[in-house]
């Protein structure tokens, strides 16, 4: 038998439905967070080239440290100004 633990420590975890995709992105901006892990700056550094290229909007932002959740001045500045977010979660 597997056990899991959940490291967030809810006694119940709410359940938060995925939002919906969009159909396309012209016209949106995507965000690009790195979270600091070693290289992740690169990958999104190409990642955003790679949308920039297709015309797409990209705006780049990074955690202060990848130890901890984004600071919560962080996510409402990428919530107000991106349609969308791409987060690299490893190295």
């Amino acid at each position: 038998m597997t056990i899991i633990l959940d490291p967030t420590a809810e006694r119940s975890p709410s359940v938060k439905p995925a939002a919906a995709r969009p159909s396309a992105v012209d016209g949106l901006t995507v965000g690009l967070l790195d979270i600091s892990k070693p290289r992740g700056d690169l990958f999104m550094q190409r990642l955003g080239l790679a949308l920039s290229a297709e015309g797409i909007q990209v705006k780049h932002y990074q955690k202060p440290t990848f130890t901890k959740p984004a600071p919560i001045a962080l996510r409402q500045e990428i919530a107000e100004d991106c349609d969308l977010m791409v987060e690299g979660l490893a190295d």
